[in-house]
């Protein structure tokens, strides 16, 4: 019976961890929000990109492409969705275990950064970002990105992917 009850907890275990890996592809797909999702492979495509290029930030560009997993950015001006969006991330650093890095208010826009990092070297292994804007856009977005990078490395990413939060990705690199 014990080996039924062990058999039936590791058959049930991956599921857990993937639900929570996850936790915010609901919004993949729904009509009110808009979803950019690229997974490891496309980064791993992006990174192998041969350049016979001398500049130094296309380098770093490229070095920090191989070091990332996933990215998923989520935007919504509905205000149901925009209220599920900060609901769930909210839980969802809690139950991951991420730190507030920093918030900034910005005119109408209030960024919240958290991280959760590998404890060396300021590595990160993921990233989520919540931007909440009261002005003309009345936009919400949430950010996730996981892999295995530093936020010196990260602000290159923001200037050739033109993410949101950018501005706010570069001064938490500075402090």
């Amino acid at each position: 019976m014990k080996k039924l009850y062990a058999l039936i907890a590791f058959i049930l275990l991956p599921n857990v961890f993937f639900a929570q890996q996850t936790v915010f592809d609901k919004f993949d797909g729904v009509d009110q929000v808009s979803s950019i999702l690229v997974t490891k492979k496309m980064f791993q495509m992006m990174g192998n990109v041969k350049m016979d290029t001398k500049d130094k930030e296309v380098q770093n560009y490229l070095n920090l492409i191989k070091k990332l997993d996933n990215l998923k950015v989520f935007t919504t001006s509905n205000s149901k969705m925009k209220a599920d969006l900060k609901a769930t991330s909210e839980k969802y650093l809690i139950s991951a275990g991420l730190e507030e890095l920093m918030r900034v208010k910005d005119g109408t826009q209030h960024i919240r950064i958290s991280v959760k990092s590998t404890g060396k070297d300021n590595q990160i292994k993921e990233l989520l970002m919540l931007i909440e804007d009261s002005g003309a856009s009345n936009e919400t977005v949430l950010m996730s990105l996981t892999g295995n990078f530093n936020l010196n490395e990260l602000s290159v990413l923001t200037d050739k992917m033109n993410l949101p939060g950018g501005t706010a990705l570069k001064k938490a690199a500075k402090k």
